[in-house]
């Protein structure tokens, strides 16, 4: 197989230092471009930039991974896009591989899976981490499909990535600066986002909200 071209997106440098060395000890991938949020990327394709696979992740400021996909695929529809990231909510991989994703992985996944995934979609394959494909068998049997509750109140709240990741962290206990501390954010910054769901869902205090989270499906439980 030829060398790889990769564009890598993420808006956290040590992230984005550490998957760039390892995918460059390998001597199928190389990282032509690198960019810490989707404008940016936008900007290096329409610059010349042409990799073969853009790596994004979903959370990110100023354009996520899902505006990237879907601006890719109307203006580079060559390009293969594949997500990675700490989100495993199956309503974004069936979003993503509705709007032309080609892998969707996580990443706390080892290095050879990551290896492996992005080999099978140069290849022209698609691919999703296997503890996604776990819990989508485990949603089909139970018939708790994200796509048809969780997904739909997605869309009927307006709620983004940003959000649901500061959900599932309320979710988990954690505080305020916790959070923040957790994804890069200030502590304002989260207190809003915390606000905005509360907004959103129509409930009054952190504990109705996480209650409403796991009643319609927007947490696994």
């Amino acid at each position: 197989m030829n060398t790889v071209k990769i564009l890598l997106v993420e808006d956290h440098m040590v992230v984005r230092n550490g998957i760039k060395l390892l995918l460059e000890s390998q001597g199928e991938f190389k990282v032509i471009g690198e960019a810490s949020g989707g404008t940016e990327a936008l900007s290096q394709l329409a610059d010349g930039v042409v990799p073969d696979i853009v790596l994004t992740d979903v959370s990110m400021e100023v354009m996520d991974g899902m505006e990237l996909l879907k601006n890719i695929r109307q203006k580079y529809p060559f390009v293969k896009v594949v997500i990675l990231s700490m989100l495993s909510q199956i309503c974004y991989v069936v979003e993503g591989f509705k709007n032309g994703l080609s892998g969707y992985l996580l990443k706390n996944i080892d290095y050879n899976e990551l290896l492996f995934g992005l080999k099978h979609v140069a290849e022209g394959g698609r691919y999703i981490s296997e503890e996604i494909s776990i819990a989508l068998l485990e949603q089909v049997s139970s018939d708790r499909l994200c796509i048809d509750n969780g997904a739909n109140i997605i869309l009927e709240l307006d709620l983004n990535e940003r959000e649901l990741e500061v959900l599932e962290l309320i979710a988990d206990g954690f505080t305020n600066l916790e959070i923040a501390d957790k994804i890069f954010l200030s502590k304002r910054t989260v207190e809003g986002y915390r606000q905005n769901l509360l907004d959103k869902t129509k409930v009054k205090n952190t504990a109705e909200l996480v209650k409403y989270a796991f009643q319609h499906g927007l947490l696994k439980k």
